[in-house]
């Protein structure tokens, strides 16, 4: 165990595979929410990670309109839009104050920060462990029109 009381990751893979996690297994949230966004896109606005990552402009246009709020051709022309991007890009919410000094019981805000790099989950894990993993998850998504 380390200082954080931290399991080790091949055992969190494990677990995390077999759907023994806090919340139950992600598949199933994840299904549930996709198919309730497109029943009611009006009420749930399902964003995917990689999709910010590449594209973060018009995942913060997309999220403005969903609330309510588009953006008017004046914000936009005048680069507002790219400010809140950058305002509330990665680094700068890791290095605010609440981010580094503070947290709930043992468990600091700064260990929900990693790199913010799509794929990064590729340095922590093995061949087997990615095709397990891609295994899992094609047989929980069949025939849902879910793409990851």
């Amino acid at each position: 165990m380390t200082a954080r009381n931290e399991i080790p990751f091949t055992r969190a893979f494990e677990l995390f595979c077999e759907g023994r996690v806090l919340f139950g297994p992600v598949w199933d949230h994840m299904l549930e929410y996709y198919t309730n966004s497109l029943h009611n896109p009006e009420k749930i606005l399902f964003l995917k990670y990689e999709e910010m990552m590449n594209d973060p402009i018009d995942g913060v246009m997309r999220l403005a309109n969903f609330i309510g709020f588009p953006f008017s051709e004046e914000e936009k022309k005048t680069g507002l839009v790219e400010e809140i991007v950058e305002f509330c890009c990665f680094n700068k919410l890791k290095d605010l104050d609440v981010n580094k000094n503070n947290g709930v019981g043992n468990v600091k805000n700064d260990y929900y920060f990693r790199k913010a790099i799509a794929g990064d989950w590729q340095t922590h894990t093995t061949a087997e462990m990615a095709t397990k993993l891609d295994k899992i998850t094609a047989e929980k998504f069949h025939d849902s029109g879910f793409t990851y």
